[in-house]
């Protein structure tokens, strides 16, 4: 049975079950190496009949943002006292921290830059569910062969990040652009891109995690103003349905990001790859059959 039944009548505004169901997926998928884009704009057509749309999706991702800042709060807390302190006070520039704030800086220009000058393509053409499904299966190769390049030897620590670099910070904030593909995910291009640059699992997940911070809150107050009234391919969604939306992306979120730390720290990232390209699979079969459309 096709699964589309699940739909309500086709309207322009999103059911409340569609926004449940929605910002569900999206705290769960978030922080995993699986692509909350990719997962949103599959489900949203197989199970609803309909792209939810990209801005319905950054801002969601809002609702996951505040976990971030929740459970990283005291990290944030140290880094912005640091930078602070060293921007206006020279002789507090060798403070880690200091640099580390730094990074995070650094690291988010690229996806600043790419996201502002490709948004149109972004919200349109690159939502083509072939390719999402090529996406998924392609890069879940990369993610193989970071864990077997990586000698994850680095003296970066997995805590306080001391010993993280310029150099890592911009590679890392360039493989975070991937993310604007569905299918790459924002946490599988950063933590690949460390394992490439020989730092651990858990090491390369914080920094994703903090570099994340400052695109995200971008991305969704941005997106704001379409979410309510989309300009191309999506669906509106009340102020209230984005509230809830959030909530639930916020406790899923925050559930995700403890257990892929601890995760990561014994675990490689084959787990998610074999999954990706199950999915991937699963979405070019019922792309084939005609079951869901592609666009």
């Amino acid at each position: 049975m096709n699964a589309t039944v699940l739909a309500a009548p086709a309207t322009e505004g999103m059911s409340w079950l569609q926004v449940v169901v929605l910002s569900l997926l999206q705290g769960l998928t978030e922080f995993l190496p699986v692509s909350s884009s990719g997962h949103l704009r599959i489900f949203s057509t197989w199970f609803f009949g309909e792209d939810a749309g990209a801005s319905f999706t950054a801002v969601v991702q809002l609702g996951t943002e505040a976990a971030v800042l929740v459970y990283f709060f005291t990290d944030i807390v140290r880094i912005l006292v640091a930078w602070f302190r060293g921007v206006f006070r020279p002789e507090h520039r060798d403070d880690p921290n200091y640099r580390l704030g730094w990074y995070v800086i650094v690291g988010s220009v690229p996806i600043a830059i790419i996201g502002f000058v490709g948004k149109d393509l972004i919200r349109d053409n690159l939502r083509n569910l072939w390719i999402t499904a090529a996406v998924l299966i392609g890069f879940s190769f990369v993610f193989l062969l970071a864990e077997k390049l990586g000698r994850q030897d680095r003296p970066v620590d997995g805590k306080s990040l001391e010993g993280l670099t310029m150099k890592d910070a911009v590679v890392m904030g360039f493989a975070q652009c991937l993310a604007l593909i569905p299918g790459v995910s924002r946490s599988g291009g950063t933590i690949s891109a460390g394992l490439f640059l020989n730092m651990s699992r858990e090491a390369a997940a914080r920094f994703s995690f903090l570099l994340a911070i400052p695109a995200v809150l971008a991305s969704g107050l941005f997106s704001l103003p379409d979410a309510f009234a989309p300009s191309s391919v999506g669906q509106s969604a009340s102020g209230i349905q984005l509230l809830v939306g959030s909530a639930i992306a916020f406790v899923v979120g925050y559930a995700a990001i403890a257990w892929l730390l601890r995760f990561v720290q014994k675990h490689s990232l084959a787990w998610f790859a074999g999954y990706r390209i199950l999915l991937g699979l699963l979405v070019m079969g019922l792309l084939a059959t005609g079951t869901i459309p592609a666009s």
